[in-house]
Protein backbone atom coordinates (compact mmCIF):
# COMPACT_ATOMS: atom_id res chain seq x y z
CA UNK A 1 0.00 0.00 0.00
CA UNK A 2 1.28 3.32 -0.41
CA UNK A 3 -0.60 3.25 2.72
CA UNK A 4 1.86 0.84 3.47
CA UNK A 5 4.14 3.45 2.73
CA UNK A 6 3.81 3.77 6.46
CA UNK A 7 2.22 0.52 6.52
CA UNK A 8 1.90 -2.68 8.40
CA UNK A 9 4.43 -5.15 9.74
CA UNK A 10 4.74 -7.31 12.73
CA UNK A 11 3.29 -10.24 14.55
CA UNK A 12 1.17 -11.40 11.66
CA UNK A 13 0.66 -14.91 10.49
CA UNK A 14 3.34 -15.52 7.88
CA UNK A 15 2.88 -17.85 4.99
CA UNK A 16 5.05 -20.90 5.31
CA UNK A 17 6.96 -22.10 2.32
CA UNK A 18 7.34 -25.64 1.17
CA UNK A 19 10.76 -26.57 2.45
CA UNK A 20 12.49 -23.26 2.99
CA UNK A 21 10.49 -21.01 5.34
CA UNK A 22 9.67 -17.34 4.93
CA UNK A 23 12.76 -15.17 5.31
CA UNK A 24 13.61 -11.49 5.57
CA UNK A 25 14.68 -10.55 2.05
CA UNK A 26 16.40 -7.44 3.31
CA UNK A 27 19.01 -9.82 4.76
CA UNK A 28 19.21 -12.73 2.35
CA UNK A 29 18.05 -13.98 -1.01
CA UNK A 30 15.90 -17.00 -1.60
CA UNK A 31 17.88 -19.96 -2.97
CA UNK A 32 15.00 -20.64 -5.37
CA UNK A 33 14.60 -17.23 -7.00
CA UNK A 34 15.93 -17.05 -10.53
CA UNK A 35 17.22 -20.62 -10.18
CA UNK A 36 18.42 -21.30 -13.68
CA UNK A 37 15.32 -22.81 -15.19
CA UNK A 38 14.24 -24.80 -12.14
CA UNK A 39 10.47 -25.12 -11.88
CA UNK A 40 10.28 -22.83 -8.89
CA UNK A 41 8.80 -19.45 -8.04
CA UNK A 42 9.55 -17.03 -5.20
CA UNK A 43 6.72 -14.76 -4.07
CA UNK A 44 7.11 -11.65 -1.93
CA UNK A 45 4.77 -11.61 1.07
CA UNK A 46 3.75 -8.26 2.52
CA UNK A 47 3.00 -8.14 6.22
CA UNK A 48 -0.73 -7.39 6.08
CA UNK A 49 -3.16 -10.25 5.91
CA UNK A 50 -4.83 -9.28 2.61
CA UNK A 51 -1.49 -9.58 0.84
CA UNK A 52 -0.87 -12.88 2.59
CA UNK A 53 -4.19 -14.13 1.21
CA UNK A 54 -3.14 -13.35 -2.36
CA UNK A 55 0.09 -15.27 -1.90
CA UNK A 56 -1.58 -18.20 -0.15
CA UNK A 57 -3.97 -18.82 -3.03
CA UNK A 58 -1.33 -18.22 -5.71
CA UNK A 59 1.07 -20.58 -3.93
CA UNK A 60 -1.57 -23.29 -3.55
CA UNK A 61 -2.50 -23.22 -7.23
CA UNK A 62 1.08 -23.00 -8.46
CA UNK A 63 1.96 -26.06 -6.41
CA UNK A 64 -1.16 -28.19 -6.79
CA UNK A 65 -2.29 -27.30 -10.31
CA UNK A 66 0.94 -26.34 -12.09
CA UNK A 67 3.52 -28.43 -10.22
CA UNK A 68 5.86 -25.61 -9.13
CA UNK A 69 8.01 -25.37 -6.04
CA UNK A 70 7.03 -22.11 -4.30
CA UNK A 71 9.13 -20.19 -1.82
CA UNK A 72 7.68 -17.22 0.08
CA UNK A 73 9.64 -14.43 1.74
CA UNK A 74 8.50 -11.46 3.79
CA UNK A 75 9.73 -8.09 2.56
CA UNK A 76 8.72 -4.57 3.59
CA UNK A 77 7.11 -2.42 0.92
CA UNK A 78 10.03 -0.47 -0.52
CA UNK A 79 12.75 -3.14 -0.12
CA UNK A 80 10.43 -5.49 -2.00
CA UNK A 81 11.01 -3.43 -5.14
CA UNK A 82 14.78 -3.79 -4.78
CA UNK A 83 14.46 -7.54 -4.27
CA UNK A 84 12.17 -7.82 -7.29
CA UNK A 85 14.50 -5.80 -9.50
CA UNK A 86 17.48 -7.96 -8.51
CA UNK A 87 15.59 -11.21 -9.13
CA UNK A 88 15.69 -12.23 -5.48
CA UNK A 89 11.92 -12.54 -5.69
CA UNK A 90 9.91 -13.22 -8.85
CA UNK A 91 6.61 -11.49 -8.13
CA UNK A 92 4.91 -8.95 -5.90
CA UNK A 93 1.13 -9.46 -5.88
CA UNK A 94 -0.17 -6.38 -4.05
CA UNK A 95 1.34 -2.94 -4.45
CA UNK A 96 -0.48 0.14 -3.22
CA UNK A 97 1.39 2.63 -5.36
CA UNK A 98 5.08 3.55 -5.20
CA UNK A 99 5.60 5.98 -8.12
CA UNK A 100 9.30 6.59 -7.41
CA UNK A 101 10.10 2.87 -7.50
CA UNK A 102 7.89 2.35 -10.53
CA UNK A 103 9.73 5.05 -12.46
CA UNK A 104 13.15 3.74 -11.42
CA UNK A 105 12.61 0.06 -12.09
CA UNK A 106 9.78 -0.20 -14.60
CA UNK A 107 10.31 2.89 -16.77
CA UNK A 108 14.03 3.60 -16.50
CA UNK A 109 15.87 0.37 -15.66
CA UNK A 110 13.21 -1.96 -17.11
CA UNK A 111 14.12 -4.63 -14.54
CA UNK A 112 10.51 -4.93 -13.36
CA UNK A 113 7.41 -5.53 -15.49
CA UNK A 114 3.82 -4.66 -14.76
CA UNK A 115 1.75 -7.72 -13.93
CA UNK A 116 -1.68 -6.12 -14.25
CA UNK A 117 -4.48 -5.28 -11.84
CA UNK A 118 -5.06 -7.49 -8.82
CA UNK A 119 -8.78 -6.72 -9.17
CA UNK A 120 -8.98 -5.08 -5.75
CA UNK A 121 -9.20 -1.34 -5.10
CA UNK A 122 -7.46 -0.19 -1.95
CA UNK A 123 -8.31 2.83 0.13
CA UNK A 124 -6.71 4.24 3.27
CA UNK A 125 -8.53 6.59 5.58
CA UNK A 126 -9.27 7.60 9.13
CA UNK A 127 -12.08 5.70 10.80
CA UNK A 128 -14.13 5.78 13.97
CA UNK A 129 -16.33 2.93 15.21
CA UNK A 130 -19.84 3.20 13.82
CA UNK A 131 -21.31 3.17 17.33
CA UNK A 132 -19.41 6.40 18.03
CA UNK A 133 -20.48 7.97 14.72
CA UNK A 134 -24.12 7.28 15.65
CA UNK A 135 -23.64 9.03 18.99
CA UNK A 136 -21.86 12.03 17.42
CA UNK A 137 -22.78 12.26 13.69
CA UNK A 138 -20.62 15.35 13.09
CA UNK A 139 -17.48 13.52 14.26
CA UNK A 140 -17.09 12.14 10.73
CA UNK A 141 -16.10 15.61 9.42
CA UNK A 142 -12.41 16.34 10.03
CA UNK A 143 -13.25 19.96 10.87
CA UNK A 144 -14.97 18.75 14.04
CA UNK A 145 -12.19 16.45 15.24
CA UNK A 146 -10.61 19.00 17.59
CA UNK A 147 -13.97 19.37 19.31
CA UNK A 148 -13.80 15.67 20.21
CA UNK A 149 -10.06 15.33 20.85
CA UNK A 150 -10.57 14.72 24.56
CA UNK A 151 -12.56 11.56 23.77
CA UNK A 152 -9.48 10.00 22.17
CA UNK A 153 -6.84 10.81 24.78
CA UNK A 154 -4.70 7.91 25.96
CA UNK A 155 -1.63 7.48 28.11
CA UNK A 156 0.47 7.44 24.95
CA UNK A 157 -0.97 10.54 23.26
CA UNK A 158 0.50 13.19 25.56
CA UNK A 159 -2.70 15.04 26.43
CA UNK A 160 -3.83 15.15 22.81
CA UNK A 161 -6.28 12.93 21.00
CA UNK A 162 -4.80 9.65 19.79
CA UNK A 163 -4.75 8.80 16.09
CA UNK A 164 -3.84 5.11 16.07
CA UNK A 165 -1.59 3.86 13.28
CA UNK A 166 -0.23 0.37 12.67
CA UNK A 167 3.44 -0.24 11.96
CA UNK A 168 6.03 2.55 11.72
CA UNK A 169 7.21 0.81 8.54
CA UNK A 170 4.08 1.84 6.64
CA UNK A 171 4.34 4.94 4.53
CA UNK A 172 1.49 7.18 5.64
CA UNK A 173 0.65 10.84 5.50
CA UNK A 174 -0.82 10.93 8.98
CA UNK A 175 1.77 13.02 10.83
CA UNK A 176 1.72 15.61 8.04
CA UNK A 177 -2.08 15.63 7.99
CA UNK A 178 -2.28 16.22 11.74
CA UNK A 179 0.18 19.10 11.46
CA UNK A 180 -1.17 20.70 8.29
CA UNK A 181 -4.82 20.45 9.31
CA UNK A 182 -3.91 21.86 12.75
CA UNK A 183 -5.43 18.97 14.63
CA UNK A 184 -4.92 18.47 18.36
CA UNK A 185 -3.89 14.85 17.88
CA UNK A 186 -0.83 12.64 18.26
CA UNK A 187 -0.06 9.74 15.94
CA UNK A 188 0.57 6.64 18.07
CA UNK A 189 1.82 3.42 16.46
CA UNK A 190 0.38 0.12 17.63
CA UNK A 191 3.44 -1.63 16.19
CA UNK A 192 1.84 -3.94 13.65
CA UNK A 193 -1.41 -4.69 11.88
CA UNK A 194 -2.08 -7.51 14.35
CA UNK A 195 -1.48 -5.28 17.38
CA UNK A 196 -3.68 -2.57 15.89
CA UNK A 197 -6.50 -5.08 15.32
CA UNK A 198 -6.19 -6.31 18.89
CA UNK A 199 -6.54 -2.77 20.21
CA UNK A 200 -9.51 -1.95 17.99
CA UNK A 201 -11.33 -5.15 18.96
CA UNK A 202 -10.76 -4.38 22.64
CA UNK A 203 -12.00 -0.81 22.26
CA UNK A 204 -15.06 -2.09 20.39
CA UNK A 205 -15.79 -4.73 23.02
CA UNK A 206 -15.87 -2.00 25.66
CA UNK A 207 -17.66 0.47 23.32
CA UNK A 208 -14.85 2.99 23.79
CA UNK A 209 -14.05 5.81 21.33
CA UNK A 210 -11.11 5.40 18.95
CA UNK A 211 -9.80 7.12 15.86
CA UNK A 212 -7.62 5.00 13.63
CA UNK A 213 -5.75 4.88 10.37
CA UNK A 214 -7.26 1.92 8.53
CA UNK A 215 -7.85 0.64 5.04
CA UNK A 216 -9.98 -1.48 2.82
CA UNK A 217 -10.11 -4.21 1.80
CA UNK A 218 -9.85 -5.54 5.33
CA UNK A 219 -11.76 -8.35 6.98
CA UNK A 220 -12.08 -6.51 10.32
CA UNK A 221 -14.92 -4.35 8.97
CA UNK A 222 -17.10 -7.46 9.23
CA UNK A 223 -16.34 -7.75 12.94
CA UNK A 224 -16.02 -4.08 13.93
CA UNK A 225 -18.20 -1.78 11.79
CA UNK A 226 -16.40 1.52 11.20
CA UNK A 227 -17.29 4.82 9.56
CA UNK A 228 -14.77 6.93 7.64
CA UNK A 229 -13.92 10.45 8.72
CA UNK A 230 -14.10 12.75 5.71
CA UNK A 231 -10.77 14.50 5.15
CA UNK A 232 -10.32 17.29 2.56
CA UNK A 233 -11.09 15.77 -0.85
CA UNK A 234 -8.26 14.05 -2.69
CA UNK A 235 -7.16 15.72 -5.93
CA UNK A 236 -4.46 14.48 -8.27
CA UNK A 237 -1.10 15.70 -6.99
CA UNK A 238 -2.34 16.93 -3.60
CA UNK A 239 -0.04 14.44 -1.89
CA UNK A 240 2.98 15.09 -4.10
CA UNK A 241 4.89 16.85 -1.32
CA UNK A 242 4.82 14.57 1.75
CA UNK A 243 5.51 17.53 4.05
CA UNK A 244 2.61 19.65 2.73
CA UNK A 245 -0.09 17.04 2.19
CA UNK A 246 -3.48 18.15 3.54
CA UNK A 247 -5.90 15.91 1.65
CA UNK A 248 -7.48 12.48 1.88
CA UNK A 249 -5.84 9.31 0.61
CA UNK A 250 -6.76 8.21 -2.93
CA UNK A 251 -8.61 5.09 -4.01
CA UNK A 252 -5.93 2.90 -5.56
CA UNK A 253 -6.42 -0.06 -7.93
CA UNK A 254 -3.87 -2.49 -6.49
CA UNK A 255 -1.21 -3.75 -8.89
CA UNK A 256 1.00 -6.79 -9.45
CA UNK A 257 4.64 -6.61 -10.55
CA UNK A 258 7.00 -9.27 -11.87
CA UNK A 259 10.75 -9.39 -12.25
CA UNK A 260 11.30 -8.57 -15.94
CA UNK A 261 13.35 -11.69 -16.67
CA UNK A 262 10.80 -13.88 -14.91
CA UNK A 263 7.99 -12.21 -16.86
CA UNK A 264 9.74 -13.24 -20.10
CA UNK A 265 10.96 -16.70 -19.17
CA UNK A 266 8.70 -17.79 -16.31
CA UNK A 267 6.47 -19.91 -18.52
CA UNK A 268 3.13 -21.03 -17.11
CA UNK A 269 3.89 -19.57 -13.69
CA UNK A 270 4.39 -16.06 -15.06
CA UNK A 271 1.32 -16.38 -17.28
CA UNK A 272 -0.75 -17.56 -14.31
CA UNK A 273 0.37 -14.69 -12.06
CA UNK A 274 -0.47 -12.15 -14.77
CA UNK A 275 -3.99 -13.61 -15.00
CA UNK A 276 -4.46 -13.83 -11.22
CA UNK A 277 -7.30 -11.39 -10.55
CA UNK A 278 -9.96 -11.62 -7.88
CA UNK A 279 -12.37 -9.42 -5.94
CA UNK A 280 -12.29 -7.68 -2.60
CA UNK A 281 -14.84 -10.22 -1.37
CA UNK A 282 -12.59 -13.11 -2.43
CA UNK A 283 -9.61 -11.64 -0.62
CA UNK A 284 -11.59 -10.86 2.52
CA UNK A 285 -12.97 -14.40 2.60
CA UNK A 286 -9.46 -15.85 2.76
CA UNK A 287 -8.19 -13.14 5.12
CA UNK A 288 -10.98 -13.84 7.58
CA UNK A 289 -10.05 -17.53 7.65
CA UNK A 290 -6.38 -16.73 8.29
CA UNK A 291 -6.68 -13.88 10.78
CA UNK A 292 -9.90 -14.60 12.64
CA UNK A 293 -10.43 -18.34 12.30
CA UNK A 294 -6.68 -18.97 12.70
CA UNK A 295 -6.41 -21.34 9.74
CA UNK A 296 -3.00 -22.03 8.29
CA UNK A 297 -2.77 -19.92 5.09
CA UNK A 298 -2.56 -23.02 2.90
CA UNK A 299 -5.63 -24.52 4.60
CA UNK A 300 -7.50 -21.27 3.97
CA UNK A 301 -6.33 -21.26 0.36
CA UNK A 302 -7.50 -24.84 -0.15
CA UNK A 303 -10.96 -24.03 1.24
CA UNK A 304 -11.27 -21.04 -1.07
CA UNK A 305 -9.95 -22.96 -4.10
CA UNK A 306 -12.32 -25.87 -3.48
CA UNK A 307 -15.34 -23.56 -3.40
CA UNK A 308 -14.44 -21.17 -6.26
CA UNK A 309 -13.27 -23.25 -9.26
CA UNK A 310 -15.04 -20.97 -11.73
CA UNK A 311 -12.84 -18.08 -10.60
CA UNK A 312 -9.39 -19.63 -10.58
CA UNK A 313 -9.66 -21.98 -13.58
CA UNK A 314 -9.64 -18.90 -15.82
CA UNK A 315 -6.19 -18.06 -14.45
CA UNK A 316 -4.81 -21.35 -15.74
CA UNK A 317 -6.11 -21.15 -19.30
Amino acid sequence: MRRRTTALVGSLVLLTATGCGAADMTKQASPFANAGGAKSVTLSVQSWVGAQSNVAVAQYLLEHELGYRVDTVQVDEVPAWDALSQGRVDALLEDWGHPDQEKRYVTDKKTISRGGDLGVTGHIGWFVPTYLAKQHPDITDWRNLNKYASLFRTAESGGKGQLMDGSPSYVTNDKALVKNLKLDYQVVFAGSEAAQITQMKQFAKEKKPFLTYWYSPQWLFRKVPMTEVKLPAYKEGCDADPAKVACAYPHTPLQKYLNADFARTGGRAAAFLKKFRWTTEDQNEVSLMIAEQKLDPQEAAKKWVDSHPAVWKKWLS
